[in-house]
């Protein structure tokens, strides 16, 4: 019976399928009668009968035979069946289908009509032909204080319109969907002792430019500043502003601090950071937020364009034909920026499409509040600034996190040449900071940074870079990945100095005790020179590589190249750069043992010291058509140290 009620079901739910109701079940009733009657009349008798136990033999044969038949009218029946229907999920009231109008993107504030001819309009240059003893008095004390044209800064709109959107179409033309929505952000903006233009203009600059829905608020952390125009007078000022509010630190702590503080009490679901002289160009926040809603653990960093120190003019992005760059890091652990490989140009699918960075520059980004905490916020006991943002590169990567571009994405920044602030306890919080990262993100390869910064070595040996251990245990509970990994998944371009080289150190003249320098910026191009022994590293470090190059790879690639007599020996770009590249040889150098003499291996050549007429105490070098000979007196000789012995 068991048998019965299943060959049933399945018949009838296949009839059902493909025919009316009515007539399915009409028919798979008939069907199954006859089966309980040949069921009924054969089971019932004694099965002591011989011809009786034939019958049911038989009558067995049957129903398998008609279990396989129901079976194959099954499958055939089936083959045709169109896919089920799929429910379609119930619609959000709060999150409607479709894409944002402009009007629900509205700014949270319209900004001002504009002068097209007023100073600085439409993002163009500040212009003044002449200026009396008294403007030139205030723009040299206001480059003096602040290192950019506060004198320009100060006679530009504060709400300045940057003109019309040059952007590609594929940007201007974008539409955001609904569903999931945009999250909210809070604009976090650190200063100490900033111009008040350019700190009001950066304000002004989010609230024009950012959509009301999307702008929770924008948080100003000031850093102890002790300019007046900062204290009272701002608060009130910023009052009437609304979702702008003021806190402060009490002492001056720096950027790092600042920006937990602000952080901290954000209500936004996304953190917006910005320098405090910036200006935010058209559609900027909404590509941000998108693609953190596409990828809550991307950090993610608009295109940053340049907003001159001198004049203030705004470099628009252009529609086509667009350069990308993307972040890097040198040896001494700076950041800096080099154009995207050709291969990652071809993977753009088009002009909206992220551009991944192995590091940025940690200025303006845009981070989920949830994975900001998540992976670890700031080390709170870096200080000041400097290293931070390396230091979150090598962190957001190797711990499951990605760090990308949003080209769409266009906020321009005040560059300054240098900095107007003091360190309160000395530019060697800086290196403290990079210690602080070497140690824990970069493994063995921390060595290669030690070797270029003796003040970072002997720091290191001395573990006074404070208590890493809180960071130690956030790399291990994120189950994050090596430095290998990095270098060789995120940012394989990189060219990896030899972690135990044949020789490092200063190269020094024994007869002079003068030691080769490559003197100021430079970065490819210029003479070297012969400057006072200060064992520091730095412009005097030099490598001698496994591939006799010597190299002074700091920053750039850099290496000492051979020149044709009498011109003076060059500092050049190495051409071994990695794969697909060969050594000149221009830039082969042997060593001889005895008497530790360096020469170009390439003509045969020595190098020689010349004395420099126009600098008497910078002399050059040079390299002289004499011929190699151990055993003859060397015109000049090196002093390294070799990889075993200690860096202090």
């Amino acid at each position: 019976q068991a048998h019965l009620h299943i060959i049933f079901s399945t018949l009838t739910v296949t009839l059902i399928r493909h025919f009316k109701k009515s007539l399915a079940l009409l028919g798979g009733t008939l069907f199954m009668v006859v089966l309980v009657v040949l069921q009924k009349d054969v089971g019932s008798s004694s099965a002591a009968d011989p011809w009786l136990q034939d019958l049911v033999q038989k009558k067995d044969k049957v129903m398998v035979i008609v279990r396989e038949a129901v079976n194959n009218i099954n499958f055939q029946i089936r083959a045709p069946q169109p896919p089920p229907v799929q429910e379609q999920p119930t619609q959000d009231i709060h999150c409607p289908a479709g894409f944002y109008s402009l009007a629900e993107l509205k700014p949270h504030l319209e900004r001002p009509p504009q002068d097209p001819s007023g100073p600085g309009a439409d993002g163009k240059a500040f212009q003044k032909a002449g200026m009396s003893p008294e403007e030139q008095k205030e723009k040299d004390e206001g480059m003096t204080r602040h290192c950019f044209n506060q004198f320009a800064s100060d006679r530009i709109s504060l709400s300045r319109s940057l003109g019309e959107d040059t952007r590609p179409v594929e940007c201007v033309e974008r539409k955001f969907r609904r569903c999931p929505a945009l999250p909210t952000t809070s604009v976090i903006i650190v200063f100490h002792n900033e111009a008040w233009s350019t700190l009001l203009r950066t304000v002004f600059s989010v609230l024009h430019t950012s959509p009301a829905i999307l702008l929770k608020e924008i948080i100003m952390v000031d850093d102890a500043s002790t300019a007046e125009h900062l204290g009272k007078r701002l608060e009130e000022y910023v009052r009437q502003l609304k979702v702008v509010k003021v806190v402060r630190q009490e002492e001056r702590k720096g950027l790092i601090t600042a920006r937990m503080l602000g952080a901290s009490i954000a209500q936004g679901e996304v953190l917006t950071f910005l320098d405090a002289h910036c200006e935010c160009f058209h559609g900027w926040l909404e590509p941000l937020l998108t693609r953190i809603v596409e990828e809550p653990t991307a950090v993610v960093s608009p295109e940053i364009s340049s907003i001159d120190l001198n004049t203030f003019q705004f470099a628009k992005p252009v529609a086509t034909n667009r350069a990308y760059n993307r972040g890097n890091f040198d040896w001494s652990l700076t950041f800096g920026w080099e154009a995207i490989p050709e291969d990652a140009k071809r993977l753009r699918k088009d002009e909206t499409f992220p551009v991944k960075t192995p590091t940025f520059a940690g200025g303006l980004f845009s981070i989920s509040k949830k994975y900001f905490e998540h992976i670890g916020t700031y080390d709170d006991k870096m200080e000041i600034w400097g290293g931070e943002n390396v230091e979150m590169s090598f962190r957001v990567w190797q711990c499951g996190g990605q760090l990308e571009i949003i080209p769409c994405s266009v906020v321009g920044h005040v560059f300054r040449t240098k900095s107007p602030h003091t360190f309160p306890k000395g530019t060697e919080v800086i290196t403290r900071n990079q210690v602080r990262l070497a140690e824990v993100w970069m493994d063995d390869y921390k060595k290669i940074f030690y070797r270029r910064n003796k003040n970072a070595a002997k720091m290191a040996s001395e573990n006074n870079y404070g208590d890493i251990s809180d960071r130690l245990k956030l790399r291990e509970s994120l189950n994050c990945k090596n430095f290998t990994w990095y270098l060789k998944n995120i940012y394989p371009e990189a060219f990896v100095p030899d972690l135990t080289p044949e020789k490092f150190g200063a190269l020094k003249n024994l007869g002079s005790n003068t030691c080769l320098d490559v003197g100021e910026n430079n970065n490819g191009g210029k003479p070297m020179i012969m400057y006072q022994c200060h064992n520091m590293g730095g412009n005097q470090y030099f490598e001698y590589s496994s591939h006799k190059e010597l190299r002074h790879n700091i920053g750039k690639q850099l290496c000492l190249e051979a020149t044709n007599y009498p011109d003076p020996v060059k500092l050049q770009m190495c051409q071994l750069k990695g794969k697909g590249t060969h050594l000149s040889p221009h830039q082969e150098w042997i060593f001889t043992e005895v008497r530790e003499s360096s020469s170009a291996q390439q003509q045969g050549l020595m190098l020689s010291r010349k004395s420099n007429t126009n600098e008497p105490m910078r002399p050059t070098l040079i390299v002289t058509p004499r011929k190699i000979s151990v055993t003859a007196k060397p015109l000049f000789c090196f002093l390294f140290f070799s990889h075993s012995e200690k860096l202090s």
